[in-house]
């Protein structure tokens, strides 16, 4: 499919600092903004892990500056249960929603897209920009929900009914559960016109010679991302409205008859809590995928820059993506398997559940060929891009397992469960938001990033990473159940107890390495040595423009595109990479 819409030359207006670093159309500027925003929740979500498994570790221990910092959810410095459980809402919300895809998603997104594709901008500046100013608000509703009475939304991150829909059912279940349903419908909201600027401006603004196949992976999994976004967070908005319905207009879509709360029978009749879990499911287990896939895209786009080889595979990676989009949003059932489904509807998900591993399995394959006979460089986004595969990898063999209802039936709900989703939606996700940080952050601001530390962040990362969610997987075969505020009443547990207190451990290291990328993060911005146009001497075309781009990416002429996106060493080529923008005069075209 070819370029259908011709771009205006760029028009350079004076703007003041509000216009043009706050509320700016600028893809640039605002895929920034999400980036730093993206940042901002992370912290917010790590130190509410970092609660989770101090409880976790030394249940019924006092803290007195935790209590002071939190009268209400640690009197006297002990942790309540019901704090606990709004800890662990908060942090699966936060990581899930307003973390990775602030930053994977939609920081660079509308960062990169324009520039990949040879556009000006994204299809609608102005949309882009509201997209970005919907969803400010909905931070702060979702933070505030901390500071109403009953605290913040205790109900799990999946919000499952009756807990969800009776305000009486748990502290959470009060004003707190309201601002979560609020704060994810302008999420949802902003998302929508993210998605919808995605997809308009991948299939009509690319440069001229910018055909489809020629689109970088990291392109491709965005543009995909976006369309499965589009298709399924509709079933979780129309969830979230019913459920705001239940909760304040007395209506029963989520209600069944003879509830009992409080020795009090409630009215409702005639609702069924499986339909929440197959709406909220609907959306959830695409929204994996609309994660996942831009980490991968990330890892594609680096390892051939630090190979100095094309990656395997391109076009069987294209229809694989395809595959695993299309798949994605037929396989929700496999997290209802202890629901009481039909058996026969239970293995129509569970073999589209195994199906799926199939392209997903040649995207691995793929990955790791690209590494075959390279030139490899162990610099730090090439790390994190190699961390992308291994974690991929770790991850996946755990989907296997909960993709098989025989398995899954003993493992529901227990650390196996947390472990994976970990894995896939922790680990994948952040090490391509670290890779795609370290590589492209020359781009993004014109600095460099150290490059010891981010090593020493790569290895602080990746050891205490596999020490906490592997361990999990150990604790979940071993009948260890989630969402539980302490395990020491659980004799058959006792022997897992110095398991979990090494998990703990584990993870405030892994917290503590974190400050590492931050103090090398903004250091760098001010610091850090400046970078040339094209350090990495890579061929995609971002780096043909300046760094930090200007506005308008391209000055008078956009750019024209002769070749695939991965021509690196090249016969007969004066360098080894050949951009792009690389006539066929100068250097043959060999895709």
């Amino acid at each position: 499919m070819a370029s259908t819409v011709q771009q205006e030359p760029v028009t350079h207006r004076k703007q003041g600092f509000i216009r043009r670093y706050i509320f700016s159309t600028d893809h640039k500027i605002i895929g920034i903004q999400y980036f730093l925003t993206g940042m901002v929740m992370a912290v917010i979500a790590g130190f509410l892990a970092m609660l989770i498994r101090l409880q976790l570790a030394w249940p019924g221990e006092k803290w007195e500056f935790l209590g002071a910092l939190f009268p209400a959810g640690m009197e006297d410095g002990i942790m309540k249960p019901e704090f606990y459980l709004s800890l662990v809402t908060m942090h699966g919300t936060l990581m899930v929603f307003f973390v990775v895809s602030f930053a994977l998603v939609s920081g660079f997104g509308n960062y990169l897209i324009p520039l990949q594709i040879g556009a000006r901008d994204m299809a609608f500046p102005f949309l882009n920009m509201l997209s970005y100013w919907v969803v400010v608000p909905a931070c702060i509703i979702m933070l505030a929900s901390f500071l109403v009475e009953g605290g913040a939304a205790a109900s799990g991150w999946t919000a499952y009914p009756p807990l969800s829909a009776v305000k009486e059912a748990i502290p959470g279940s009060q004003w707190g559960q309201t601002l979560w349903l609020l704060a994810m419908a302008l999420f949802i909201v902003s998302f929508t016109m993210g998605g919808l600027n995605f997809v308009t401006t991948v299939l009509n603004l690319r440069a001229a010679g910018m055909s489809m196949r020629r689109l970088p992976l990291m392109v491709w999994t965005l543009f995909i991302a976006a369309v499965l976004g589009l298709l399924a967070f509709p079933a979780l908005t129309a969830a979230a409205v019913m459920l705001l319905f239940d909760r304040h207009f007395d209506t029963s879509f989520f209600l069944p008859s003879g509830l009992f709360f409080g020795n009090k029978l409630l009215p409702n009749q005639g609702g069924t809590p499986l339909l929440w879990q197959h709406l909220f499911w609907f959306l959830g287990h695409p929204e994996v995928y609309v994660l996942v896939l831009p980490a991968l895209g990330a890892a594609f786009d680096i390892l051939p820059c630090f190979t100095r080889k094309p990656i395997f595979g391109y076009r069987i990676t294209i229809y694989s993506l395809y595959a695993i989009g299309f798949l994605s949003m037929i396989v929700w059932g496999h997290h209802m398997f202890v629901s009481g489904m039909n058996p026969y509807v239970g293995e129509f998900f569970s073999i589209g559940t195994m199906a799926i591993t199939v392209p997903f399995a040649v995207v691995g394959v793929n990955l790791i060929a690209s590494l075959w006979g390279g030139t490899i460089r162990l610099t730090s986004p090439m790390l994190f891009a190699v961390g992308v595969i291994a974690l991929v990898g770790t991850g996946g063999l755990g989907g296997i397992f909960l993709g098989n209802p025989t398995a899954d039936i003993q493992l529901h709900d227990t650390y196996f469960v947390v472990g994976h989703f970990h894995f896939m939606i922790g680990g994948v996700t952040l090490f391509g938001i670290f890779a795609g940080t370290y590589y492209w952050f020359p781009k993004m601001f014109g600095r460099l990033m150290n490059e010891k530390l981010g090593k020493l962040h790569f290895w602080l990362t990746l050891l205490p990473f596999y020490a906490v969610f592997f361990g999990q997987h150990f604790q979940g075969l071993g009948g260890t159940p989630r969402r539980y505020y302490s395990f020491t009443k659980f004799t058959f547990l006792e022997s897992l107890q110095g398991l979990n207190l090494f998990i703990s451990i584990s993870a405030f290291v892994l917290g503590a390495a974190q400050l590492i990328f931050l103090l090398n993060f903004f250091w760098s911005l001010i610091k850090g040595a400046k970078a040339e146009d094209n350090p990495w001497r890579a061929t995609t075309l971002e780096w043909a423009v300046p760094s930090p781009p200007p506005h308008g990416n391209w000055g008078e002429k956009l750019p024209v595109v002769y070749r695939w996106p991965y021509e690196y060493s090249l016969e007969g080529a004066p360098d080894d990479y050949t951009p792009q923008t690389v006539s066929p005069e100068e250097v043959q075209v060999t895709t």
